[in-house]
């Protein structure tokens, strides 16, 4: 046993120690100084008590102590004589103290995001909901091929053999080899005249590249009723340039139509958003700096002449294209003169006498090749910025039919699709156990950040408000917005309404009303009441809206009708019942331009990186921080 005195004399000998990563990691202690000169196990033993309460760091250790905390350093005089083992026993000061560090990994984010799938592929469920999806994506691509073709077989031979590209020929001459085009509304004006085919509403219209810069193309069908402009020609052609606009893209016009339809002139003609706004949409537009690019490719009658006259740059083909504000006929009618068409308005008189076009091109293809020259001069955001890394999702999006089905009776698990549809699979859910009928949260889509917000369920008073503050969440951060909409409307009832749902449900109403951010929507069900409003339906402004062909909207279904009729003391009309349920539709609702189109659910994920490229696009790196910040209005409180 050492006496207090000999302890003294070899405490003389131990100098401060620094703890080393490897002690930390092992769990004991080890001293840089020598082991020589550390004496006998007993004074290992005194020093280690002494130290024993420090926690173990991988940092050096902290140099500010208490005044009278004990120094590593052991003391050399002691005030009073004291037996091995009172210091033994001796409890010093505690010092501020923290434990182990450890580094936080990015992929513990990810393992914590990746959302699981409970399905399985051999449940009859699945099958059968597989099978019913089959169906309806069937139906629909029959439909599109049928759409694609344009007009009759006559009317097709009759154009080719005047030496023109059939339009969708055009579209594909003019955009980037091996690109996308994403078409919009290719079933606009199915069944809506009766007695009437106007396939695609006889114009094609949609977003592609262009020398690398993303464009919006508007091309006449001169197929279908000589390219002729009918109510739905005119709104499909507005919502182009509506998404030219609100997505600042170039738009280029494909001409060869015959003007207004004359016996829809009523429809077509007077009204503030008819044919005239197109030209007021291209005056609108020029002056914010989108460019405007016209290709005449055939006639060019009447009102129809202000698309190229009010264009930036305008093309026109030699002996094929025409423009003027009144035809041969009619010239001769009101003046007796008699004049051809070419003579009147062709390609020579306007390129070298008249100077409304720019250019004078030999057929389609030389003119195509002049309108991806001068988007090439347009110096715009081209798609070559920062390529971004992305994850496909670990599930197969081809799932989505055995998931969803056709029966919009039965819950849609809003998880499995975002699990299907963003990148990795990967989902940061934002208050996930409050208000649960709403899912909210951040994920990325071709390496694009956005805000997903889905309905699983009825919206109630609490899921309102947490899609509404997800929605500022989104605003403030300058993040794009998903809505994947199967709605059945707000909770009602006296519980409902005395807990706020009116003025709770108008704060997220409110909300997607105000977001200034790219907004998306694709309705994955049911869309119907006002839940169509706070899901960001038509009204609201999406960038795009898209549909599947499950999808069902309206204000309430055939059979909540038949149950108000009831309840207000009328007999249900199985006609009216009938015509609920048609006009409910996917079909007849995209022919009718209240969607941008109906999708299979497969190609959700694809589809929504090609709008969400057409909205971004034009931004130069680090634009997105310059959009003009969202202002909200009053939310009752």
């Amino acid at each position: 046993m050492h006496t207090a005195e000999q302890l003294r004399q070899k405490a003389s000998f131990l100098q401060p120690c620094r703890l080393n990563a490897g002690t930390a990691r092992n769990g004991r202690l080890a001293a840089s100084t020598p082991s020589s000169r550390l004496g006998s196990v007993s004074q290992l033993a005194y020093y280690t008590t002494l130290i024993k309460p420090l926690a173990v760091t991988r940092a050096p250790l902290l140099t500010s102590q208490p005044k009278n905390a004990l120094a590593m350093k052991a003391p050399t005089s002691l005030r009073s004589p004291v037996s091995l083992s009172h210091l033994r026993h001796a409890q010093p000061q505690r010092r501020q103290t923290r434990s182990i560090a450890t580094h936080p990994y990015q992929h513990h984010a990810t393992a914590l995001s990746i959302l699981p799938t409970h399905i399985d592929k051999s449940s009859p469920d699945f099958q059968g909901n597989d099978r019913q999806m089959g169906a309806a994506v069937a139906r629909m691509r029959e439909l599109h091929a049928k759409i694609e073709q344009g007009g009759s077989v006559k009317a097709r031979e009759k154009h080719v053999a005047r030496g023109k590209m059939l339009p969708r020929d055009r579209v594909t001459a003019l955009t980037d080899a091996g690109s996308a085009f994403l078409e919009l509304s290719p079933l606009a004006g199915w069944e809506v005249y009766a007695g009437e085919e106007v396939p695609a509403g006889g114009i094609v219209t949609g977003v592609g590249s262009v020398r690398g810069v993303q464009c919006v193309v508007v091309a006449n069908d001169s197929t279908v009723k000589g390219g002729t402009y009918y109510p739905i020609t005119v709104k499909k052609h507005l919502r182009a340039q509506t998404i030219a606009q609100e997505n600042r893209l170039p738009c280029i016009y494909l001409v060869d139509s015959g003007g207004a339809n004359l016996p829809h002139q009523a429809d077509v003609f007077p009204d503030r958003d008819h044919f005239g706004r197109i030209f007021y949409n291209q005056a609108r537009m020029s002056s914010m700096g989108i460019p405007q690019i016209s290709v005449v490719m055939g006639p060019c009658t009447a009102g129809g002449a202000y698309v190229p006259a009010m264009s930036d740059e305008s093309i026109i083909v030699e002996n094929q294209g025409t423009i003027f504000l009144a035809g041969p006929p009619l010239v001769k009618a009101a003046t007796g003169e008699i004049v051809t068409a070419e003579e009147l308005g062709g390609g020579k008189l306007h390129s070298e006498v008249s100077g409304v076009t720019d250019y004078l091109a030999v057929d389609d293809a030389h003119a195509l090749v002049l309108a991806r020259r001068s988007v090439e001069n347009l110096n715009w955001p081209r798609l070559a910025r920062k390529e971004m890394v992305f994850k496909e999702p670990l599930y197969d999006p081809e799932e989505l039919g055995g998931i969803v089905g056709t029966n919009l009776k039965t819950q849609i698990p809003a998880h499995e699709i975002i699990a299907r549809i963003v990148d990795g699979s990967e989902f940061s859910e934002f208050k996930r156990d409050y208000g649960s009928t709403l899912v909210t949260g951040f994920a990325r889509i071709y390496g694009q950040q956005v805000g997903i917000i889905a309905n699983n369920g009825i919206l109630f008073s609490e899921s309102s408000l947490k899609g509404a503050h997800f929605i500022q969440l989104c605003c403030q951060r300058n993040i794009p917005l998903v809505f994947l909409q199967n709605i059945s409307g707000f909770m009602v009832g006296k519980d409902a309404e005395a807990g706020g749902i009116a003025k709770n449900g108008a704060k997220l109403v409110t909300a997607v009303a105000c977001a200034d951010v790219p907004k998306f929507t694709v309705v994955v069900g049911s869309s119907a009441g006002a839940g169509n409003y706070g899901m960001c339906g038509r009204a609201y402004s999406p960038r795009f809206l898209w549909m599947w062909p499950n999808a069902k909207i309206g204000v309430m279904g055939s059979q909540q009708l038949s149950s108000v009729m009831e309840a207000v003391g009328k007999t249900v009309d199985p006609e009216l019942k009938d015509r609920i349920e048609r006009e409910s539709d996917a079909v007849f609702s995209s022919a009718r331009l209240w969607d941008d189109g109906v999708i299979p659910p497969a190609h959700t994920r694809r589809v929504l990186g090609l709008g969400l490229r057409a909205a971004l696009s034009s931004e130069e790196p680090g634009g997105e921080k310059q959009r003009e910040r969202s202002r909200f209005g009053v939310f009752r409180m």
